[in-house]
């Protein structure tokens, strides 16, 4: 499933043909996806102008000029690709390019003012969409119970070192928890434990505070990397021109068990243990 940097990378991507700019029409061609689509949603959406488009989390959200917010969670396997983004000008204002006709799992399309089409392609439907009034978005179902933004104000050294004092839950589990700490997943919570030095099978609540604290900025370092690098692209993901993600070639251990362990004078190789159903990967030998 994506993590918060594809969700943040295919955001950025979509920003120069969303933000800003009409729906002129959109097309919905399926009545649900992981849970019915909103009753009306092509209606709801078409001549809506996107004032706004925001992340929470592992969510895109667009804040419409009509006082409703579109939630899209992208799943296990869903894909938001741009197309014709340089269309022609036909006449002062009016944009025309060919595009192709839908392909089998494009299930929402979005035909941009400009000439852009924004389509969401979702093979195994694990995606979801709402529409709410923008007032009462972060109270969603989907969103109400997220913790902080790893990347914001909120996220701080203080709060991480409280949120995981007392904790019996192992350190992996708690920072998957996104009641903790918001849009982190299995690939770069075992990429962040690993730079920290901190088996993933310790106790959160026997972290010591200072260790706690200094998750943070390998927290926040971990992320941006990857956001600089498009994201990781494991199985379905693309961003929103199409291209691949290239962090996958920065894992010092996701991925790589039996290698051996990139820390310096470590010595040791990455293991794998599976944790309540997921894999982590980790060096026994560098991570206490």
């Amino acid at each position: 499933m994506p993590e918060l940097p594809e969700v943040e990378t295919v955001r950025r991507g979509l920003l120069p043909v969303m933000e800003g700019a009409r729906i002129a029409k959109a097309h919905v061609r399926r009545p649900d996806l992981r849970w019915p689509l909103p009753e009306g949603m092509a209606e709801r959406l078409s001549g809506a102008r996107v004032v706004r488009l925001r992340r929470r989390s592992k969510y895109i959200l667009a804040d419409l000029d009509r006082g409703e917010t579109l939630i899209i969670h992208l799943g296990m396997s869903g894909r938001i690709l741009i197309a014709g983004a340089d269309g022609v000008e036909t006449r002062p204002g009016t944009f025309h390019h060919a595009h192709p006709a839908p392909g089998r799992h494009d299930h929402v399309i979005f035909d941009m003012e400009g000439g852009a089409r924004v389509t969401f392609n979702d093979a195994r439907r694990f995606g979801a969409m709402d529409l709410v009034a923008t007032q009462a978005a972060e109270g969603h179902r989907m969103l109400v119970h997220l913790g902080p933004e790893p990347l914001g104000n909120a996220f701080h050294e203080n709060y991480l070192a409280a949120a995981l004092r007392g904790r019996k839950t192992p350190i992996k589990a708690a920072l998957l928890d996104q009641r903790v700490v918001a849009g982190l997943g299995n690939i770069y919570v075992c990429e962040v434990l690993h730079r920290a030095r901190i088996s993933p099978m310790r106790q959160a609540g026997r972290i010591s505070s200072a260790r706690a604290a200094g998750m943070v900025p390998v927290i926040r370092t971990v992320l941006e990397e990857a956001i600089a690098a498009g994201g990781s692209s494991l199985r379905d993901y693309r961003q929103a021109d199409g291209e691949l993600g290239y962090f996958q070639h920065s894992f010092r251990v996701y991925g790589r068990e039996g290698e051996r362990c990139v820390t310096p004078d470590c010595g040791g190789a990455v293991q794998r243990r599976v944790q309540s159903g997921r894999s982590s990967f980790y060096c026994a030998t560098c991570q206490r």
